[in-house]
């Protein structure tokens, strides 16, 4: 009697054809763009160039700015501390926000999904009017119900002036904006658990949280991974909420993230060609914090095709 032969995936190009009218927009779109901002990292591109002057080729120069410049390393600093807080803050919320709907009634469930898809869809700059409005020195929700329970200091405390507590308000504002995203894509990978598992480890004696731990989390890795990827990004170039806030009184050089850096580098002081070495730069930061999570997602993928 023979023994099975094992099965192999046989490989064809249909994949890679049906994929090539989008790698060809996206190339056109985004391709052009890129090697334009290349182009521009190595040469003096100011105002003066913005109305006909040829800008001159300066090679290396803006990047050799850029790296002994103290005060980038401190935005990149003060930037990746944000965003891994902010989004680690953020997976938490959002997994726990999944579980709770797994576990709740339809009805509950419903109606925490319609508040998330709320949130989630109101735009950015609405949003931000209303935060504004919450941690106001003088009128803001925030410091009268503070000051109401016995914290008198802040009465009329200014939450934008001080870097710190600064952050904590953009903080807030980014967490709360990202958590439905992350909620609805792990409550996704939930609902994809096989109920028996957990059952016959109930029957077996293993607690909720253990069957969570060693059960489900296993199970939603892929998503985890993924879902905690792209949080990674979003935070580390995150610019709408820095920029209104620190428009609404905070002080910007201290409160600088990557984004409305390389902004007020190019727009606000019209030092282009350096706002494009800083992009180029950042990109490379981008891709270093985010090669741990490619590579377990690699590992994982050969893994299951083995």
């Amino acid at each position: 009697m023979t023994s099975a032969q094992p099965l192999t995936r046989r490989r064809t190009p249909m994949p890679y054809l049906l994929l090539a009218p989008a790698l060809a927009v996206l190339l056109a779109a985004l391709g052009y763009p890129l090697f334009r901002q290349a182009v521009m990292s190595f040469q003096e591109y100011g105002l003066a160039q913005q109305f006909g002057q040829p800008p001159e080729w300066v090679g290396f120069d803006n990047y050799t700015r850029l790296l002994t410049d103290s005060y980038l390393w401190a935005v990149i600093a003060r930037s990746i501390g944000f965003c891994l807080i902010v989004a680690a803050t953020t997976m938490v919320v959002g997994v726990a926000v999944a579980v709770l709907m797994t576990a709740v009634s339809r009805g509950a469930r419903l109606t925490l999904q319609i508040a998330l898809l709320l949130a989630w869809a109101m735009p950015h700059l609405a949003s931000l009017t209303v935060w504004q409005w919450l941690f106001d020195a003088q009128y803001g929700v925030v410091n009268w119900l503070l000051t109401r329970i016995g914290f008198e200091q802040f009465a009329g405390h200014s939450w934008l002036i001080d870097p710190l507590s600064f952050f904590v308000v953009a903080g807030i504002v980014v967490v709360w904006m990202s958590v439905p995203f992350v909620a609805f894509a792990v409550y996704a990978g939930l609902t994809q658990v096989p109920a028996e598992l957990q059952e016959a480890a109930a029957i077996d004696g293993a607690s909720a949280r253990a069957r969570f731990r060693l059960i489900t989390v296993p199970l939603i890795k892929p998503v985890l991974l993924i879902v905690g990827l792209l949080q990674i990004i979003w935070d580390l170039k995150v610019f709408t909420q820095i920029f209104v806030l620190q428009d609404a009184g905070g002080v910007t050089r201290d409160t600088n993230l990557i984004g409305t850096y390389i902004y007020r580098l190019g727009l606000g002081e019209g030092q282009f060609g350096l706002a494009a070495a800083a992009s180029w730069f950042i990109l490379l930061v981008t891709v270093g914090l985010s090669l741990y999570y490619v590579r377990i997602l690699v590992r994982d993928d050969e893994e299951l095709d083995a």
